[in-house]
């Protein structure tokens, strides 16, 4: 006696081969209606005016006072040597009164001691000298210390 089973084969034991998509259509949608809620919220902004950013390198302007100072502690005023820190001092208090004030640019040897950058730039603040800046040479190699 056979039983006649409906749907019976000969693949009954078999695995579906078929992708079932429903739950990637579900998801699609879901994303979908995200995206459509979200996006009108991410372009309104206020309307602020944002300063513009530029960098210059730097200019020396003839006005400028460019201090160097080599390894041994030596100070050059504008590539001219200074005997001592009295004529140092003496025309840092000159330029000090100028109107414009010019800026002071202090330009140090890499193996300069930190006590002889200190006593220029001390100088040069006991002399009033509002606009004191550092000259480096730029870093050309990418992500690295140089």
């Amino acid at each position: 006696m056979a039983m006649s089973v409906p749907g019976g084969g000969a693949d009954d034991g078999a695995p579906m081969a078929d992708i079932n998509t429903t739950p990637l259509v579900d998801v699609m949608l879901v994303l979908l209606i995200i995206f459509i809620l979200t996006v009108p919220v991410l372009t309104h902004f206020v309307p602020v005016d944002l300063p513009k950013a530029t960098n210059e390198a730097t200019v020396t302007k003839p006005e400028n006072i460019n201090l160097s100072i080599d390894f041994g502690g030596r100070v050059y005023w504008n590539d001219q040597a200074i005997p001592n820190l009295q004529t140092l001092v003496d025309r840092l208090h000159a330029i000090a009164v100028a109107t414009p004030q010019p800026a002071v640019h202090i330009r140090a040897d890499k193996r300069t001691k930190y006590e002889y950058v200190g006593r220029v730039l001390i100088l040069t603040q006991k002399s009033g000298i509002l606009k004191v800046a550092f000259i480096t040479e730029p870093n050309l190699r990418a992500g690295g210390p140089g």
